[in-house]
């Protein structure tokens, strides 16, 4: 018993039907030698070939995609990021500049050295990190603590160090170092024998809080104490790793948060302070 097709009556312009044909043929779908736009329209409707805009993307979305990218090289997830990036070069709406620097990522993805260090810290081993910074400076550490943190939305390796020359932090932060990890194109790893550090070394710090700020303020892991000095003051002392990235927090919060001590990092906010009025030509 033969079936009985159901057909529908296309009204297109004759230029309209040889696109329709092209792409017809272009997609194999033939009756014969000829191309076949029943075919093309039912494949259409059982969504084995999908209709999408092209060229139209927003700019926001291609940034969008980009964070994507870059948090995947961040978290290790190279083939993942090799995707991803293959992704926005098939776009013709990508700016000039990110297309540069995604293609130069795909001819050259950086090594899997990320996976070792987090075995060495899963395993509390100890171990030397030899690399080549973006800038072509050349590094040494012995690591005795380590773990991969966000600041600022992008991943570094903050770490305890033997080594302290160059290190611009206090006297009692110098061991500590931060390491951004997408400035690490190579390195060079191997274990090492001795003691594993538990953590980075730290001091407290007190800090004010005002006005909002003293009431919108949620606790942190590193908080040691968290008092009401007045009815709009709140106290923090807090645990701190990094003058740099504290000082950053604060400039951040500025006014409504205060340092108090100790003076060595009151100072360091003071100077930066200082720079920055006369940035402005205040005194």
């Amino acid at each position: 018993m033969s079936r009985k097709g159901q057909s529908i009556t296309l009204s297109v312009l004759e230029n309209d039907k040889e696109k329709l044909n092209e792409i017809a043929r272009e997609y194999g779908y033939m009756w014969g030698d000829r191309p076949n736009i029943s075919k093309l329209i039912e494949a259409i409707a059982r969504n084995q070939l999908l209709i999408a805009k092209n060229h139209d993307w927003a700019l926001s979305r291609l940034e969008a995609l980009e964070q994507a990218r870059n948090t995947l090289i961040d978290a290790g997830k190279i083939e993942a990021a090799i995707e991803v990036s293959e992704l926005l070069l098939s776009r013709s709406e990508l700016p000039i500049p990110m297309r540069r620097e995604i293609q130069k990522f795909v001819d050259q993805p950086p090594q899997p050295w990320r996976l070792e260090i987090e075995k060495y810290i899963k395993r509390q081993q100890p171990f030397q990190l030899g690399y080549q910074d973006a800038a072509g400076n050349l590094w040494q550490f012995t690591v005795r603590y380590a773990e991969i943190v966000a600041h600022e939305e992008r991943k570094y390796l903050d770490c305890w160090c033997e080594e302290t020359i160059g290190n611009k932090d206090i006297k009692e932060l110098k061991n500590n170092w931060s390491l951004r990890l997408d400035r690490i194109t190579d390195a060079a790893i191997m274990p090492i024998q001795g003691k594993w550090e538990q953590k980075l070394a730290q001091i407290p710090v007190e800090i004010h809080l005002l006005n909002g700020l003293a009431f919108a303020y949620k606790p942190k892991p590193e908080d040691e104490l968290i008092e009401w000095v007045s009815p709009q003051v709140k106290k923090v002392v807090k645990n701190i790793s990094s003058t740099y990235w504290f000082t950053r927090q604060v400039m951040k919060n500025a006014p409504d948060m205060v340092i108090i001590s100790p003076p060595s990092v009151y100072n360091i906010f003071q100077e930066k302070l200082i720079a920055t009025l006369k940035n402005y030509k205040l005194n």
